[in-house]
């Protein structure tokens, strides 16, 4: 067993805040467009899996697939729930943001969900291995 898993039990008190300080550090890169330190709150062999695109595997990967992302003018997550037992926890949360997509006619609001599997790491951070988001808003009508 992992060096400080716990045996049959859920997550600390501890554990839940290292786990929303991760998130809080996310929103906080994404408005200063710091994609290095976003990626590096994913594990290097991590899976995201964006809406309506293939997935992006691998650190270096998902880097780089936030380095396309339209800029972030407004950004808040709140992690909803949190569970997990020893050095794995998931992670259901809700999300608004505003971006800037390069030629739009103004901004973009947006409304979601996230799904996350986190990983505890030797130093107590929990890096994220699996990432998952959605729109909550209705999809676009195909273009003609």
């Amino acid at each position: 067993m992992p060096s400080g898993a716990q045996t049959g039990k859920g997550l600390s008190q501890a554990d839940v805040t290292r786990i929303n300080a991760v998130t809080e550090t996310f929103v906080k890169a994404a408005l200063a467009k710091d994609w290095a330190t976003v990626a590096g709150l994913y594990l290097d062999d991590a899976v995201v899996n964006p809406p309506n695109e293939p997935a992006v595997r691998g650190r270096a990967a998902i880097q780089a697939w936030f380095e396309k992302f339209p800029p972030v003018t407004d950004f808040k997550a709140s992690n909803v729930q949190v569970e997990g037992r020893g050095d794995l926890a998931y992670v259901l949360g809700t999300y608004t943001m505003t971006l800037a997509p390069p030629g739009a006619p103004g901004p973009v609001k947006d409304s979601g969900k996230y799904v996350e599997v986190r990983r505890r790491q030797r130093d107590g951070r929990w890096l994220i291995a699996v990432d998952i988001f959605n729109s909550d808003l209705p999809a676009a009508p195909p273009q003609k």
